[in-house]
């Protein structure tokens, strides 16, 4: 009995790794009775059968594969699992309450044998062996990181305050499902909400702009979430990013002046024109504003040189006042996907004074050059008493929604 211990003890060393379930065919200890002289005659304890559970249970399908393997011996020890699909194995390992738990990752739509071998007090083995399926999806869905629409979130790298935390499906999902697959987790730590673009882009911001320095992770453990019929996440994603100093830029439509505050202290005051008002036609019959759209605007992009036109926004006829031909722009700051920018406008002779262009926000060169190098992706740039109100899907309009009322 000794030496058959000892063989057992090290296939459990042997194949604790591996994972697999089934039905049992438990032994059978025999019982002894000794009779020593003088003593009263006593039965020896009864051996305790070995009860094996394992979780899923033998038989089930459409098991979702983020579901791990545990596998519990009663009234006895575990011995060895060992868990295949194929020839893949799942690693696994005993836990410190005495289970087994798998450690590998499942797979969709695969098989899983599971073997669980145990003892009982007396050493005889008992063994389980089941088996059960893993979901098979319709569609498979992948995660993205955005800046905006125009550009991706690159980990590692640092933001302005207005940057919220933009997640892009590969497909729609469920909007509920999704958000309880995202963790956002930051330092100092700050109340966020969801925004909804569309079926497949989720938006986060906290109640007020983020103040320099905050540290943001979001993990997104989609994988083996469903997302909708027959929709299921693929892998888990995560990213990482930093916000920088606090700039803002309050743009007065009135005074004709853009004041920088860096954390907080005023560090540049430009002049400049905003648009001249009035609307016209397109050539596709729709409208056209003539104002800066007013609210708060995040950085998009930089643009060293950029090409505009009146063509750009639907003024083709060459005949039309408002006509303008492709000219190349320099030290351009976008703040809108229509078309807005920060850039300089030497032909502009009413910087401070008036309002004379199409809509972006005219400069000197000089105060352009100084934007261009000094500004980042995610800066708020908020033009005030303007009568046109920027909408939240033109750029990213997010910080022109009441907190209360984001994602509503």
């Amino acid at each position: 009995m000794i030496q058959r211990r000892k063989v057992i003890i090290g296939t459990l060393s042997a194949a604790a790794g591996v994972a697999t379930i089934g039905g049992s065919a438990p032994g059978r200890a025999s019982a002894e009775t000794t009779t020593t002289p003088g003593l009263t005659e006593k039965a020896a304890v009864p051996v305790v059968p070995v009860r094996l559970s394992v979780t899923p249970a033998g038989g089930a399908a459409a098991v979702t594969p983020a579901t791990p393997i545990v596998v519990v011996a009663q009234s006895g020890e575990l011995r060895s699992v060992a868990v295949t699909a194929g020839a893949k194995t799942v690693s696994g390992a005993v836990q410190s309450d005495g289970t087994w738990r798998s450690t590998g990752k499942l797979d969709y739509g695969k098989t899983y044998k599971v073997v669980v071998t145990a003892t009982d007090g007396s050493g005889t083995s008992t063994v389980k062996i089941s088996n059960f399926t893993t979901v098979k999806p319709q569609h498979l869905v992948e995660t993205t990181f955005r800046a905006n629409a125009m550009s991706s979130l690159k980990k590692g790298n640092a933001y302005g305050a207005g940057q919220p935390v933009i997640i892009a499906f590969s497909r729609a999902v469920n909007k509920a499902a999704a958000e309880k697959a995202i963790e956002i987790t930051t330092t100092p730590a700050v109340e966020g909400k969801f925004y909804w673009a569309d079926g497949r882009t989720v938006h986060w911001r906290p109640a007020k702009y983020w103040t320099g320095g905050t540290a943001i992770t979001v993990d997104v453990n989609l994988f083996g979430v469903k997302l909708g019929n027959g929709v299921y996440g693929e892998k888990n994603a995560s990213t990482r990013f930093t916000i920088g100093r606090q700039l803002i830029t309050l743009v007065d439509n009135k005074t004709h002046l853009a004041k920088v505050y860096i954390d907080g202290k005023l560090a540049r005051t430009m002049k400049c024109s905003l648009g001249k008002g009035g609307s016209a036609t397109g050539q596709n019959g729709e409208r056209i504003s003539y104002w800066t759209a007013g609210g708060p605007h995040v950085v998009l992009s930089k643009e060293r040189v950029h090409s505009m036109s009146s063509a750009s926004y639907g003024i083709t006829d060459p005949n039309d006042p408002n006509y303008y031909g492709a000219e190349d722009i320099e030290y351009c700051t976008r703040i809108t996907y229509s078309g807005e920018f920060l850039h300089a406008a030497p032909w502009n002779h009413s910087l401070g004074r008036a309002n004379m262009s199409h809509g972006c926000v005219n400069l000197s060169v000089t105060d352009a050059k100084w934007v261009y190098e000094n500004f980042m992706i995610g800066d708020v740039v908020d033009v005030r008493n303007s009568p046109r109100k920027l909408p939240i899907y033109n750029g990213l309009g997010d910080w022109t929604v009441p907190f209360a009322k984001y994602g509503a």
